[in-house]
């Protein structure tokens, strides 16, 4: 720890936590935490036309190896959100970028086919659904982080900024994955991620100061702040976004089959297509994230939001054949599915308050993550069964429901609007 002070101490020259401009900083380091995550969660989808063929999986076995790491995300996210309220930000993203190495390490060294050994589907599932797990903590700590360094007027732009960071993640991730995999091997493929976790992970430990101590010291002066995993609102908001994950993770993990399957297009314009969509629903984010700051209407845009994509899911389902309407629907259920994150995550966020926003983002992230591993088994059951027609149309479907849970928040008045001064 002398050394990594020293360091510090070295290549900032001063502390720059007391600059105005740090918060940017911050949440720069929080978009690269969410990246590392996304190259792994978005470039392994990507990766399942060459995964199929070197695994020798059935659809329904990819299906489930594709949504692996979304389960195990769902399955710890509210943990770690709690984790981060009572132990800090910095600490759980660092345990978990590190966990999250360790996870991907063992993946390559026991878990690919290059030894010439055949790899049983549920084997390769858990290992991805531990590294899901760890991966996790990535969601709700640089989340928080981002929470107590921006105040209301800035932080639907910030909470974007960060979210962001999944569909350039997931695009990075989307071109080197595959890449990698076809390259040089599953094997180096997992070692890359391993590396670029462990790598974030060292530089969030020297570069990245927690206002932790002062969120909890001002907690403890102020009235008991109700927890999230009690609000029925919250709870709504996080339902919603579940529901809004089904069209962006049927686009992330069978799209490339969809356009392969019925279009017969290459690999590499697959990979353009999906790089285009989440570059797009990112840029898409940040917009939706600066328009709703300066016009408090998180809900209202989630509603829109929920009406254009299950309704371009619902048309895509009879057009499912054109190459022209077909691709072109594809797409835009894609960018529309990619579009929402960043209000919803801040919209939980400031109703739970900085003091419990760990948590609310755990919450949230625990109904998009299980829409994560549980899309992609729907979507290779449906296929099987009724062919793509009929998956597009329960995608747009699901996507409509979620309006049942949209309804502007009743009570704001145990909202933090401000961080915590430094």
């Amino acid at each position: 720890m002398y050394f990594f002070n020293l360091l510090k101490i070295a290549l900032k020259g001063v502390d720059m936590s007391t600059t105005n401009n740090y918060r940017w900083f911050v949440l720069g380091v929080g978009v690269i935490a969410q990246m590392t995550f996304a190259m792994g969660f978005a470039g392994i989808p990507v990766a399942g036309v060459l995964m199929r063929e070197a695994y020798d999986f059935s659809l329904f076995e990819l299906g489930v190896v594709l949504g692996a790491m979304g389960l195990g995300v769902a399955l710890s996210e509210i943990i770690w959100g709690v984790l981060t309220d009572k132990l800090g930000d910095k600490t759980v993203l660092v345990i978990g970028l590190w966990l999250s190495a360790g996870a991907f390490s063992a993946i390559s060294r026991f878990l690919t086919p290059d030894s010439g050994e055949s790899i049983y589907y549920l084997a390769l599932s858990g290992g991805l659904i531990a590294s899901g797990a760890f991966g996790g903590s990535i969601n709700s700590s640089s989340g928080r982080t981002v929470m107590s360094w921006f105040d209301d007027s800035e932080r639907g732009f910030a909470m974007s900024i960060r979210q962001t960071a999944i569909p350039v993640g997931g695009a990075i991730g989307a071109g080197l994955v595959p890449w990698l995999a076809y390259s040089y091997g599953f094997d180096s493929a997992f070692l890359f991620l391993a590396l670029a976790s462990f790598i974030v992970g060292l530089f969030v430990l020297i570069f990245v100061d927690s206002k932790h101590k002062k969120i909890s010291n001002a907690a403890k002066k102020s009235a008991v702040v109700k927890s999230p995993l009690k609000s029925f609102e919250i709870w709504k908001i996080t339902i919603a976004a579940g529901l809004l994950t089904v069209p962006q993770m049927s686009v992330l993990t069978f799209g490339g089959l969809y356009l392969k399957d019925v279009f017969h297009i290459e690999l590499s314009l697959i990979s353009v297509i999906l790089i285009s969509v989440q570059i797009g629903g990112g840029a898409f984010r940040i917009w939706f994230g600066y328009y709703t700051d300066k016009n408090k209407n998180r809900i209202p845009v989630l509603k829109h939001i929920s009406i254009l994509g299950g309704l371009s899911a619902v048309v895509l389902c009879f057009v499912v054949d054109s190459y022209f309407y077909g691709i072109a629907l594809f797409i835009i259920t894609g960018l529309i599915g990619n579009a929402w994150h960043g209000v919803a995550y801040t919209e939980v966020a400031v109703q739970a308050g900085v003091e419990r926003a760990g948590t609310a983002l755990g919450m949230i992230g625990t109904t998009v993550f299980m829409s994560s591993f549980l899309s992609p088994i729907m979507i290779s059951s449906v296929v099987d069964v009724s062919g793509w027609s009929t998956a597009w149309g329960i995608v747009g479907v699901l996507t409509l429901a979620s309006l049942l849970f949209l309804q502007s928040p009743k009570n704001k008045s145990t909202t933090s609007t401000a961080p915590v001064e430094g």
